[in-house]
């Protein structure tokens, strides 16, 4: 069985699969304050809530876009697992051809991703990930990475209007009854959930400008299935895009390992 495990800024995500089939999958809070002993005895009970024995994992894959805690996660592996994982970084074979201006300043996430995408749907494309950013990569027919445009995420902009006002409240991100909200808190769910609607189908007319008319179009991320709801511009959404890349990538490099 295969572990994979992206660390995110405000979740790791980690899978486990058997094969191609996920058999198992986790979301926990991002600290970077906590010791490898409290991630592996967290990842433990997990894993045994899930009835996933420890010695049925064989390999391990790892993104993360969190240097400080990355140490911290691959010690935990080690110590707990009892296994090396794969890091995604410099020198692992993706399958993806960067051409941003930094390529060292792309995300491992990112890359994973648009290797799941190229290799099940094709380029052009373009992956929009509703994270702690809502995040739009390009991919291009050729299958390379181009870049894309970052924004700040759903629950960022809600947590800012809440901080940053006097009189606005903390709300909970669902669809309002009308885009007219009668009363602060509709008013204020219209204008996040769907002003970032808008967002999205703005952006995807702009990168389709630039890719072409057959560019697809896949979302992801714990609040896809919501923005998705308002709106056609998705060919589809997939919540586990990040874990199918990993295991794609990990198997590229099976024979390394």
């Amino acid at each position: 069985m295969l572990l994979c495990v992206d660390i995110g800024n405000s979740n790791i995500v980690l899978g486990v699969y058997r094969d191609e089939e996920l058999q198992a999958n986790w979301r926990i809070a991002t600290d970077a304050h906590k010791m490898p002993d409290e991630y592996g005895m967290l990842l433990l009970n997990l894993m045994a809530h899930s009835e996933v024995a420890r010695q049925e994992i064989d390999g391990i894959v790892l993104a993360s876009v969190v240097p400080p805690l990355t140490e911290i996660i691959v010690e935990m592996l080690r110590e707990y697992i009892g296994l090396e994982p794969l890091v995604v970084g410099s020198g692992v074979k993706t399958g993806v051809s960067v051409r941003y201006d930094s390529p060292r300043d792309v995300g491992a996430d990112r890359i994973v991703k648009a290797a799941w995408v190229l290799h099940r749907y094709g380029g052009p494309a373009c992956v929009v990930d509703f994270g702690t950013a809502t995040v739009f990569d390009a991919l291009s027919a050729k299958g390379e990475y181009l870049g894309g445009a970052i924004a700040p995420g759903l629950r960022i902009a809600a947590e800012a209007l809440f901080q940053r006002t006097a009189m606005l409240r903390r709300v909970d991100l669902q669809r309002p009854p009308h885009a007219i909200g009668t009363n602060t808190v509709d008013a204020m769910r219209s204008g996040i959930l769907l002003g970032y609607v808008g967002l999205v189908e703005g952006m995807v007319t702009r990168f389709r400008a630039e890719l072409g008319p057959d560019t697809h179009v896949i979302g992801t991320g714990g609040l896809a299935p919501l923005v998705a709801n308002e709106t056609t511009v998705f060919e589809a959404v997939d919540p586990w895009l990040v874990l199918k890349g990993l295991r794609l990538v990990y198997e590229m490099n099976r024979e390394q390992r």
